[in-house]
């Protein structure tokens, strides 16, 4: 829930920003225009975060990590089919998410086929 508010935070003021530089545009082009650059701009910070440590600010908070299926650091491939590979299946109703209910390691379909996988992140964890 907390990566949705922050991705809904992030477009919000990505769809403030291009509305009003797109002010001039024909009524026709703005609205493509505008999912495009929605898509892209979500794209941009979650394959941006994925790439340069495995998390966004949500996923520290629950201390979890995005690793390749090696357990190292996810490519900037790996992290473009994730997202690509995420999208379609939220789009399918979700299916990529209901996809985790019957797979036996619990995977997304977005990571099984991209090669990745969420680990929890030793390295945030408290020791006693």
């Amino acid at each position: 829930m907390y990566e949705a508010l922050l991705l809904a935070a992030v477009l919000f003021i990505a769809a403030w920003l291009f509305l009003i530089l797109a002010s001039r545009l024909d009524a026709g082009l703005l609205r493509p225009l505008f999912q495009l650059h929605l898509i892209g701009v979500a794209a941009v910070y979650l394959i941006y975060c994925w790439t340069h440590g495995g998390q966004t600010l949500p996923m520290k908070t629950w201390r979890i990590r995005l690793v390749n299926s090696g357990g190292g650091g996810v490519s900037l491939r790996a992290g473009f089919y994730r997202y690509v590979f995420a999208l379609i299946g939220v789009s399918l109703l979700g299916f990529g998410l209901i996809w985790a209910l019957f797979d036996r390691d619990r995977q997304f379909l977005h990571d099984r086929l991209a090669g990745t996988r969420l680990v929890m992140d030793e390295r945030a964890v408290p020791t006693n």
